[in-house]
Order: structure tokens, then sequence, then C-alpha cells
């Protein structure tokens, strides 16, 4: 991976500053492109202790004019773009229609539909269209998708992040067929619970479930993901295209 040049979108934390730690370690120069601006400061200045490394811009992967001057910074900083990781991604969980005691409570609020479909799914599209013109022109890249084990077997109160999950899968097959002709690898990665900060927020009682699940006997760490994108990204993988990876230590999901 040495003076390739990789973007991580949602690379200021978790699975996200995982893969950029990864791709760096290996001599890969990174993009890491965020909407949290001190973290992804901090993460850039300290891979950049002995030379330039990574540089970090605060992008908005919902907006195409955001997107397309990230693009164009990565060129005129380093010239190429050898890697795409489409990590960026939020959850709004609730169920479609909440009943309790017979009566309808609440329902999946518009806002949060929206919300997750724009960053989950069009980001993933912008970033994608935007990328990949500069890597026809190259003949050469690699394209990886964040998905889910739940956009393959779905899950209880997600509707919209399992939509976009399995949207991902989609995308990343059509593109497969498309982009390959111009030496484009496109794969996706569906991790399954991961000990990312998102959890710190979740009841431990959840947190053991989750594990329950996992015949492995433990979450999955943000590394573990890290590692399989690398993977994908790198030559050791060179015949591997339109793929779904599944990284999730055998978890088995349900209602």
């Amino acid at each position: 991976m040495s003076e390739r040049v990789v973007i991580v979108t949602g690379g200021a934390a978790g699975i996200g500053a995982a893969t950029v730690k990864k791709f760096a370690s290996e001599g890969a120069r990174v993009a890491i492109w965020d909407v949290d601006a001190a973290r992804g400061e901090a993460l850039a200045t300290s891979l950049n202790h002995s030379g330039e490394t990574a540089a970090f811009r605060q992008v908005d992967v919902t907006t195409a004019a955001s997107v397309d001057a990230a693009v164009q910074q990565v060129l005129h900083t380093w010239g190429r773009i050898d890697v795409l990781v489409n990590n960026a991604g939020i959850v709004r969980d609730a169920q479609l229609i909440k009943v309790k005691d017979g009566e309808i409570v609440a329902t999946m609020t518009d806002s949060a539909f929206d919300a997750v479909l724009g960053v989950n799914q069009k980001g993933v599209f912008l970033c994608t269209r935007a990328v990949a013109q500069q890597m026809i022109t190259q003949k050469s890249g690699v394209i990886l998708n964040a998905s889910s084990v739940v956009g393959l077997y779905g899950n209880f109160g997600q509707t919209n992040y399992v939509g976009t999950k399995f949207a991902v899968i989609g995308m990343t097959k059509v593109w497969a067929r498309e982009l390959g002709r111009f030496g484009i690898r496109v794969n996706a990665v569906a991790p399954g619970f991961i000990a990312t900060e998102i959890l710190k927020d979740m009841p431990e009682k959840i947190v053991q479930a989750m594990v329950a699940r996992t015949p492995l006997g433990r979450m999955g760490q943000p590394e573990d993901i890290a590692n399989a994108y690398f993977w994908l990204a790198s030559d050791a993988a060179s015949f591997v295209h339109g793929a779904v990876l599944s990284v999730d230590g055998g978890v088995v999901t349900g209602t």
C-alpha cells in the first residue's frame, strides 16, 4: 500500500479511525473525511509525526458540492486516488409503528428516515460518483462500501438503516458490473456487532444480547473491520469483485 492514496469517509472515529490508522501504518497517504473537525484534525496530526501521511477535510457526504471540492483537494495534494472507503454512516433507530397496550404511540419520523438515507446511501452514491471519474482516468482503483449484517438479514427497529445497508449491497453489485472494465474493483463489507462508541449509549443487557448472538462469543473490534478493508484494497484481493464480505463472528440476527 506504500504511496497509494486512500479516502476514508467518516474517518475521524470508530471503524473509520481504525481504518485510517491501518492504511497509514502500511504506507498509504490517507484523506480523512468527516463532519467532526476536532477529531479529524487530531487524528491527522497524530499520524503526521514523520511526514505528510494524512490530511483532514470537513466533508458533508450528503452534499455534492462538498464531496466534489474534497476530491479536488485530494488530487491537488497527492495527484491520484487509489482507494475509496465509503465508511460514513449514522443511525436513527425507531420502530415503523410502535404499539403499547394496544395503542399506537409513535412512528418512525420522516426526518429520521431521510437523515439516514442521506448519509448512508446518498453519501455513498455521491462519493463514488465523484471518485470513480478519477479512477476511470487512471484505469485503476478500489471502492469499498460499508454495508452491515442487518443489510443481509434485517433487524427490529431499523427500517431506515437496514434499507440503506441493503441498498449499498445493490449499488456495489451494479458498480462492479459498470466499473470493472476500467480496472476498478468494487466490494462491500458487512460488519456484525462492533465495539464502537455507539455502544456507550446502549443498555448493558442489549450489549450482552448482541454477544450472545455471536458464536465467537465477543463483540468485533474496529480493527477487525479495518483489516477487512485493507485486505480487499490490497493486491492480495485482486480477483475479488462485486463481493459482500461478512465480518461478524458468525452472528445470528433476529427479532
